[in-house]
């Protein structure tokens, strides 16, 4: 149905999300796919609500009205690719702006269909050298945590010199912020922490005690994060351990469409997730982006994984679990330090999670604090913003959140994604990190 037919009114009924069906051949035949990017592209041209969301939406738009006939049928099909290019699947378009998602008749999941193109394209050409490294994360991690490699590629990633080198080798743009890599890994750092058979205390659907899994990102890059996410919990008498074997979740190869790279990260984690989930863990992990993958996507790759419903179903956001716990008055709020302004992005896979914003809720229970909530994509992606060719649009889409932040004055920064955070401290230009939500909590407890 062109989408100048038919009705123009929106679902009023809650968005469905349909199952991925990337185990069916059907989903890879290039022809197939092109028939509904063609559908969905021409809805798409008619509505146009999402050209201020990120830059696959622009692109597609600007193909369309510089053709010779101002039609999606004058776009060639390299343009399509184009659009694909820049989807790095952040879902607001489905959440919060497109009226046409099922169960909507015309059936538009804009993000799952740009996946199913990435996928397409990944099977048939692969991935460049820098892709798959990026992507690599558990790899990466695991080699650049050894003490004189890290030292190596830290000092590298620090010099004007070295980060050329870099963008010549591999195309990740010399202006990117790319994290440090710690040999004292967060696991490292944490050990095994509660004993296997610790009780904990109930709290609404909260057992009380949590497995942290640390995340590829958390664990090398920010072992931080996850150590402050452990004293919180711990001042609450929530008692902490961490997965015993822990893969990347999975959502760097979902980006780049590597399917089956992600159904072996799934057979990795599930495993241990429910065994530890069956002996009456909650499970936490301080990375949005791996909390969704277990949540939403990896349920929808797997929808008859009886285990893979069991870990959707006890994984938890660490302020969505905090505040849970202070539903039910198991809260510590004997905070001794005020935080006062803070500029609060909010990260988009954090806002698909569909929680609420839990994270400035918590914070506002800190006396003498207010939080500012930032509602626009930063434009990171994980790798998408240091990529050569994206890196000057994804500062573009960041433009709004750091003028937001530089308005507000505030105290601190922050961003539930790290990896936003520092996008965010790219584009104002400063020394001045952004301070991670976990890390204000701590420091309101002064623990």
């Amino acid at each position: 149905m062109s989408s100048s037919e038919g009705t123009r009114e929106g679902s009023l009924e809650a968005p469905t999300r349909h199952p991925l069906d990337w185990q069916n051949e059907r989903f890879y035949n290039e022809e197939d796919l092109f028939t509904e990017l063609e559908r969905v592209y021409d809805i798409c041209h008619g509505c146009r609500r999402c050209f201020n969301l990120c830059n696959a939406f622009p692109t597609l738009f600007d193909a369309i009205d510089e053709s010779d006939t101002m039609e999606l049928d004058g776009v060639p099909r390299a343009a399509y690719w184009k659009v694909v290019d820049h989807c790095y699947l952040c879902d607001m378009c489905y959440m919060t702006k497109c009226p046409y998602v099922p169960p909507h008749e015309w059936n538009v999941d804009f993000p799952h269909l740009m996946l199913r193109a990435k996928a397409v394209k990944f099977r048939k050409d692969g991935a460049r050298m820098r892709d798959r490294i990026l992507s690599s994360t558990d790899t990466v991690g695991r080699l650049a945590g050894i003490p004189i490699i890290a030292q190596a590629v830290n000092a590298t990633n620090r010099s004007k010199t070295g980060r050329k080198l870099v963008d010549t080798l591999l195309g990740v743009h010399p202006d990117a912020i790319l994290p440090e890599y710690h040999t004292q890994t967060l696991r490292k750092q944490l050990g095994k922490r509660a004993p296997d058979n610790v009780s904990g205390e109930t709290a609404g659907p909260t057992q009380g005690k949590v497995v942290l899994f640390a995340t590829c990102y958390g664990n090398y890059n920010e072992p931080g994060i996850g150590e402050d996410l452990a004293a919180v919990l711990e001042h609450n008498d929530i008692p902490v351990t961490l997965v015993g074997k822990e893969r990347c979740c999975g959502m760097p190869k979902l980006e780049l469409g590597d399917l089956e790279a992600v159904r072996k990260a799934k057979e990795v984690n599930i495993p241990a997730l429910v065994e530890l989930v069956d002996a009456g863990w909650d499970i936490i992990a301080p990375v949005p982006s791996c909390v969704l993958m277990f949540k939403q996507e990896l349920p929808l790759m797997f929808p008859d994984d009886a285990d893979v419903i069991k870990v959707r179903d006890a994984i938890y956001d660490p302020f969505e679990y905090l505040m849970l716990r202070h539903k039910h008055g198991k809260l510590q709020t004997n905070f001794k330090q005020s935080l006062g302004i803070v500029a609060w992005h909010v990260a988009c896979h954090l806002r698909v999670q569909n929680i609420g914003m839990k994270t400035r809720d918590l914070l506002q229970l800190v006396p003498g604090t207010t939080v500012e909530p930032i509602e626009r994509c930063s434009g990171h992606d994980g790798t998408y913003a240091v990529k050569r060719e994206f890196h000057e649009t994804s500062m573009k889409i960041c433009r709004p959140v750091a003028n937001r932040v530089a308005r507000a004055e505030a105290d601190y920064y922050s961003s539930d994604c790290p990896m936003a955070g520092h996008q965010i401290q790219n584009e104002l230009g400063t020394d001045k990190p952004p301070v991670h939500p976990l890390t204000l909590v701590r420091m309101a407890y002064g623990i």
